[in-house]
């Protein structure tokens, strides 16, 4: 696990693991799947529920409506230490109108559902019988028995010159020259798959997964000098970047990724959210176990 190619410590140092047999959805969970869960059990995402006071004492009443987060492009070039310069609260964003209420998944029923906060992931596993992944189990289902490899697929980004992932092409974040077919979401099976037969574990949507995000993890691991099995990740949060903020483990990266900001779809590489966040680039797909 881990990876030398990070841009950040978190992802330091490479470390062994032992990981148990189990099954793993083939592709992330499509925009039809999450609406027969929702059709079934009237579910309400957390994006669709309505702010409370208690929960944000400083807002404005008006301003508690639901709602979620957006990739805005800036029109033109903005500095890439702020991130606050291309993502925006959107009102009436969700699952449904994933860039706000104009916005709609209408023909896109084959696309991974986005808009989930990590409850909301945690919801549909147990309706389907399945749970999310761990941290562990995530990288050794991407890296589809490849060791150490920078890609999911191998060595080289663009092997023959073929997109292997939807990544972004261009200059981030203002425009995105869509040189691999696509600008947001892809459907699933765009792509190849990996060696096990999982497609998009790179690119496309983030993933959740089950562990808590510390970004001294791999160390605490490294130093106990043994061979962890199944490791369930840490029993809390740690985010120097974010003090206080409790976070969840996403792997993958997605369509927003690109070497001029952030290379996070190479599988030992690692991302994180706040489990109560949902955005337009973060989806999820879910696990069993072999028995």
């Amino acid at each position: 696990m881990g990876s030398e190619h990070a841009e950040a410590h978190d992802a330091e140092p490479v470390h062994q693991v032992e990981v148990s047999g189990f099954w793993m959805d083939s592709t992330d969970v499509t925009n039809a799947q999450f609406e027969r869960f929702v059709r079934a059990t009237g579910y309400v995402t957390v994006a669709e529920r309505k702010p409370t006071a208690e929960d944000f004492p400083n807002a404005q009443p008006e301003k508690l409506v639901p709602g979620s987060v957006v990739f805005s492009p800036p029109a033109k070039g903005v500095s890439l230490n702020d991130y606050m310069g291309w993502w925006a609260w959107v009102p009436g964003a969700n699952w449904r109108h994933p860039e706000g209420p104009k916005s709609s998944i209408a023909g896109k029923e084959n696309h991974p559902v986005v808009q989930v906060a990590w409850e909301d992931a945690q919801a549909y596993a147990e309706w389907v019988g399945k749970r999310l992944p761990t941290e562990a189990e995530w990288e050794f289902a991407a890296r589809g028995g490849l060791d150490r490899q920078p890609y999911v697929w191998g060595s080289e980004f663009k092997p023959k010159g073929a997109f292997q992932a939807n990544t972004f092409q261009g200059h981030f974040p203002d425009h995105n020259s869509a040189e691999d077919g696509y600008t947001g979401t892809s459907p699933v099976k765009s792509y190849p798959a990996n060696r096990y037969g999982l497609y998009d574990m790179a690119g496309n949507v983030w993933q959740w997964c089950a562990d808590w995000y510390r970004a001294d993890y791999y160390a605490q691991l490294a130093k106990t000098r043994t061979l962890v099995r199944d490791p369930q990740g840490p029993p809390n949060s740690l985010d120097p970047d974010d003090p206080g903020v409790a976070k969840r483990v996403q792997k993958g990266g997605s369509f927003l990724c690109t070497d001029q900001y952030c290379t996070r779809y190479m599988p030992g590489t690692r991302g994180k959210g706040e489990p109560e966040t949902a955005t337009n680039h973060a989806g999820f797909r879910c696990v069993k176990a072999n028995n």
